[in-house]
């Protein structure tokens, strides 16, 4: 039987790959998981009450789109958080964001672009789907390392004329997944402008956006609306995963101009599965309060404390402007997992594992990801390990 081929070239996904790297060996203490990136702090205390209240319309097909009050209050939260008027038809609810950043792909883009094949672009390290997405449109994914030189952020200006032209697609991820560096407003414009100059759509990945350290991140559609940019120019990705500690309920959204939302709507319609609607009265509850996520940043603060405190004597050290991630330099990830786990028990990922070789070089190899989910004292006690076993 013949299989497509456009897939042939995607190595392993991480954490396979990670099973096969550690799993045949015994931990070398107590096993503490710092590897996938799962909220672990409690939930909303009204996710039960609304769910219970909402049972019986699980019996009902659910709106495709959205529920007008889910809709709205995506809306009410865009203005709040970001000062930027996005009606209602300018978004659509996701099973969570890794199904609109895959799907938004298919519905937006091109089958050539100026005659020719078209790119999409990946800064590198990545979230993985941007790859797949960009497999399964036959476009050309162009990695673009996003590095200490580069700030974690890809230097997409640095590109060449020719590639750029061809570009219909460029992934932005800010805060950063692993690296939890944010795009600043002067990069955001520049990056608008330079997708004015060479016609191409921003897909920006923003759902660490409420996981800030010391000043809210500013969001792509906040910046193209105050600059006057086409709306048509960028679609958004936010997720009540990490904002609300809500990774099951599989729940996040889309917004961008009125066009680019209107095809992905018709890709849904189509080809999609609407949130139940429980799930999405749950929804509106959650991005209509703040004070959870309040409660969780605090949590977070917390933790980045104490692992500025356990690594105050390593120089290579920096913490995250966001996000739940410690993106840590070592010489080989990889043989820094295992000794890790062989010696401690203390579970991280390989940095070389959400990147791409480019030329013979990655820019993940010489980093571990590690995430700080766990309740603080475990969260103590794994990087203790960690700094000892690796940076003494």
């Amino acid at each position: 039987m013949a299989f497509p081929e456009r897939f042939s070239n995607l190595p392993e996904y991480a954490f396979p790959r990670l099973r096969g790297l550690l799993d045949s060996h015994a931990p070398g203490g107590e096993a503490i998981a710092m590897t996938i990136g799962e909220p672990r702090h409690a939930m909303p205390d009204f996710v039960g009450p609304v769910l219970a209240q909402s049972l019986a319309e699980f019996g009902k097909y659910p709106a495709n789109d959205g529920t007008p009050e889910l809709l709205s209050a995506i809306s009410a939260w865009l203005k709040m958080r970001y000062r930027a008027e996005v009606a209602p038809d300018r978004i659509m609810a996701l099973n969570g964001t890794r199904e609109g950043l895959f799907n938004a792909a298919i519905a937006l883009c091109p089958e050539a672009k100026n005659g020719q094949k078209p790119v999409i672009l990946i800064p590198n390290p990545f979230y993985q789907v941007y790859a797949v997405a960009a497999a399964t449109v036959g476009a050309e994914a162009v990695f673009v390392p996003a590095t200490e030189e580069t700030g974690f952020l890809p230097d997409y200006a640095s590109l060449p004329p020719e590639v750029l032209d061809r570009t219909a697609i460029a992934y932005l991820c800010s805060p950063a997944n692993p690296q939890g560096a944010v795009a600043s407003r002067a990069y955001l414009s520049a990056l608008l402008t330079l997708a004015e100059k060479h016609d191409f759509i921003i897909f920006a990945d923003e759902c660490y956006s409420e996981l800030w350290r010391t000043a809210p991140p500013p969001g792509a559609l906040e910046v193209a609306n105050d600059e006057g940019h086409d709306p048509e120019r960028v679609v958004v990705f936010h997720s009540l995963s990490k904002r609300s500690n809500l990774p099951g309920l599989r729940s996040g959204f889309c917004a961008g101009g009125r066009e680019c939302i209107r095809r992905i709507r018709q890709l849904r319609a189509y080809a999609g599965a609407p949130l139940p609607l429980p799930i999405q009265r749950v929804s509106e509850r959650a991005w209509a309060d703040e004070a959870h996520v309040v409660e969780n940043r605090r949590l977070y603060a917390e933790k980045y404390a104490i692992a500025e405190e356990v690594f105050a004597g390593v120089n290579s050290f920096r913490l995250p402007d966001a996000g739940f991630f410690l993106w840590l330099p070592v010489e080989d990830g990889e043989a820094a997992a295992l000794k890790l786990w062989r010696e401690t028990g203390v579970r991280v990922l390989p940095g070389a594992y959400l990147s791409r070789d480019v030329n013979g070089e990655n820019p993940g190899k010489g980093y571990i990801r590690v995430a700080l989910v766990a309740p603080k004292e475990e969260t103590q006690r794994g990087l203790i390990l960690l700094r000892d076993c690796l940076y003494k």
